[in-house]
């Protein structure tokens, strides 16, 4: 009897064991497959996961590309505005610094010109300390003023008036300039005789006031 029971008791121990083993490796065996089944579903997006639905990872490099495009756009424009206002500016200082052009100053008269206004004189007259020369002495000074500048500027040059263009050189170096009217009558006799010469000279060259 006492070897039956312990024959049985290992029996049954050994029985327990292997079931025991079983039930391990059963167990073992079912993690490693939910283990590949959430693996295979992470990887593939799972079973359930919509195969026409967008992948999750291109919105963000979608979204990258749109917001690189504004920001160039922005830039383009930034940039063209900035050259405008450039351009703008760089013109609105060109004005700003542009200098008024000064009036040109009227050219000489023509000897012709000129001596025909002083031969109108040669009919006047006036008495000096009588109070009626300030209007025929002052005229007279500047008719032969005149004359001498368009004898000057004359194509012909200056050489071919050297007779009169000396007889005024005197007469405005005497007188200087001083135009008032009790100046020019200390100077009449100077000034009437030079307007009667110049008138003389001309008369004899009819081709330079014809």
């Amino acid at each position: 009897m006492p070897v039956r029971t312990t024959a049985r008791s290992g029996i049954r121990r050994a029985t327990n064991a292997t079931a025991t083993g079983f039930r391990a490796t059963a167990v073992a065996i079912l993690a490693a497959a939910a283990l590949v089944s959430c693996t295979q579903g992470q990887t593939d997006g799972g079973l359930r996961a919509d195969p026409s639905a967008p992948s999750a990872t291109a919105s963000p490099s979608a979204d990258r590309a749109e917001n690189a495009d504004r920001a160039e756009n922005a830039d383009q424009v930034e940039n063209a505005d900035s050259v405008e206002n450039a351009d703008q500016a760089e013109q609105a200082a060109g004005e700003a610094t542009e200098e008024p052009t000064a009036p040109a100053e009227p050219a000489p008269e023509l000897v012709r010109d000129a001596f025909a206004t002083l031969q109108a004189t040669l009919g006047e007259t006036c008495t000096p300390g009588a109070g009626d020369c300030a209007y025929f002495l002052g005229r007279v000074t500047q008719e032969l003023t005149e004359l001498d500048e368009a004898m000057r500027a004359d194509p012909k040059g200056p050489g071919h008036f050297k007779q009169p263009l000396a007889d005024m050189k005197v007469l405005f170096g005497k007188v200087g300039k001083d135009r008032s009217t009790p100046h020019l009558e200390k100077f009449f006799t100077e000034i009437v005789s030079t307007r009667d010469g110049i008138n003389t000279w001309m008369q004899d060259h009819p081709d330079d006031y014809r």
